[in-house]
């Protein structure tokens, strides 16, 4: 990416986060990640962030209400949804990308989203 803001992936398994995390960052954007909601909420109060990734369902934070959240407090933000649950024509105000994806997939969404 060219410096100007973040990609900050919001995902509670580690398994997912901490990988996409090195992907994204060898492809060339700039990365900061959270494992819940109010982690993100800190992001995005100290940093310039360009899209978010995140998952739907989380523990702290997370589902309707971080949806709800996103819309109402970071209105034009980029954001894509991920879920293993959600189908990709449920009525959300983001894209939704649904669990199992490649990461390759993630990144060309991501590259669509921020032309």
């Amino acid at each position: 990416m060219d410096g100007s803001g973040y990609v900050l992936i919001v995902e509670d398994e580690d398994s997912i986060r901490i990988p996409l995390k090195e992907y994204l960052s060898r492809v060339g954007f700039s990365v900061l990640v959270a494992s819940d909601g109010v982690g993100a909420i800190k992001h995005i109060l100290d940093h310039s962030i360009t899209a978010i990734v995140t998952d739907y369902r989380m523990d702290i934070l997370g589902g309707d209400y971080w949806v709800r959240f996103l819309a109402r407090f970071c209105p034009g933000q980029k954001v894509l949804v991920t879920s293993g649950f959600l189908k990709s024509d449920l009525p959300l105000p983001f894209q939704v990308l649904t669990k199992p994806y490649s990461f390759v997939e993630l990144e060309a969404k991501l590259r669509e989203m921020l032309a």
